[in-house]
């Protein structure tokens, strides 16, 4: 009797030590989070510097963060990511040997025999296919959940004629615009007159699928029109003519989860450049003055603008807003501003520089937080 006490009590403690091991096991076990960057379009390479920033952001003490880059149908995860970006000085590599194949069967990847699988997606590929909504659905097709807005809402965010027109059936207010189609865009010198006739000069005249401010020109003469459309042509198969507006440029991030909704603080974004081009956004030649130095009301009015945005377009994780504030000339109350939407984007950039960043640290919270947010709402 007394042995088979001592044998239970031994087999008592052998389970309860293993329950334990595999309890912790399962607490220490690291979320699998794919940071993807790429992509087809001139951003690439701004894609890279976003994703780089993100890894920098993300609580690596509970998440397991891999960089995976697609180019075309080349789409490799980066192995050993930690080690390589240390190794690179906290850039993405461009060329190692670690790149490794992506299955696009179940988006997933095999290193030193062990498969890994993502239990979610961080993606930052500014343009196609990762801001278009073409990356969103293949990743709902094979079950993983994402940091961004899904197809329909990408979609139309990223073809900012349609968002804009879209838009102002809910009150908001755009600049006049034209719209064309390379496939309809002959006669340019005819279609020029008409440009400028219902535009005005100066207006802009870029790319309607694109960012960065790549084949974006700031026409200021009938003969600069058509070079215009012809450099915004080689970004895209559409282009945009846009009315000028003389004002405040400024941007204003915000992000929901199922628990809250944050409106960061506003930037005020200020150029001697013609306009809030590449080299005014990535080379330093601009002041971003975070909080902006707008009245109370207005800042209040946009971030709710902002916000309502959001909420119509059925947008997930953050999102950036960028408005023109001109001097009223419609009958509001309570402000001397007009507020003016440029246009919205749903995978921001996310440098160490960017304005999110920015935003973020004005509003007093930790970066690394808000990751962790938009990671968990979606697990």
């Amino acid at each position: 009797m007394k042995v088979n006490f001592i044998l239970f009590f031994l087999y008592l403690c052998i389970f309860f030590c293993t329950f334990v091991a595999i309890l912790e096991n399962c607490v220490l076990m690291k979320r699998k989070i794919a940071i993807i960057a790429g992509g087809d379009s001139s951003e690439y390479g701004v894609s890279l510097r976003s994703a780089a920033g993100i890894y920098s952001f993300i609580d690596k003490e509970k998440y397991d963060l891999t960089i995976v880059k697609l180019r075309g149908t080349e789409w490799h995860a980066l192995a050993e990511t930690n080690s390589e970006i240390a190794k690179n000085n906290g850039a993405i590599p461009e060329h190692s040997s670690m790149w490794i194949a992506i299955d696009k069967n179940d988006f997933s990847f095999t290193y030193n025999g062990e498969k890994t699988r993502f239990d979610f997606a961080y993606i930052t590929i500014h343009g196609t296919p990762g801001e278009n909504g073409v990356l969103q659905g293949y990743l709902d097709m094979v079950g993983v959940p994402y940091s961004c807005c899904g197809v329909l809402a990408a979609a139309m965010t990223f073809n900012k004629y349609t968002c804009n027109h879209y838009l102002t059936g809910f009150g908001v207010r755009v600049a006049e615009s034209v719209l064309l189609r390379k496939a309809g865009s002959r006669h340019l010198e005819v279609r020029g007159k008409d440009i400028v006739e219902k535009v005005g000069l100066p207006c802009f005249i870029k790319t309607n699928v694109g960012g960065s401010s790549f084949g974006v020109t700031k026409v200021k003469t009938l003969e600069e029109v058509e070079p215009a459309i012809g450099k915004a042509f080689a970004e895209g198969e559409e282009v945009i003519c846009e009315a000028f507006m003389n004002g405040i440029e400024i941007t204003c991030g915000v992000y929901k989860t199922t628990e809250k909704s944050v409106a960061f603080p506003i930037t005020e974004v200020v150029t001697n450049n013609e306009f809030f081009d590449y080299d005014a956004k990535y080379n330093g030649q601009v002041d971003e003055i975070t909080p902006a130095r707008i009245p109370d009301e207005v800042r209040d009015e946009v971030q709710a603008l902002t916000l309502k945005i959001y909420n119509l377009l059925g947008c997930k994780g953050i999102i950036r807003v960028d408005y023109i504030l001109t001097p009223k000339t419609t009958e509001r109350e309570n402000s001397s501003w007009d507020i003016n939407l440029l246009e919205v984007n749903t995978t921001p950039g996310m440098t160490a520089t960017s304005f999110i960043p920015q935003q973020v640290r004005a509003a007093g919270l930790d970066i690394k937080d808000v990751m962790t947010d938009i990671i968990e709402d979606q697990l």
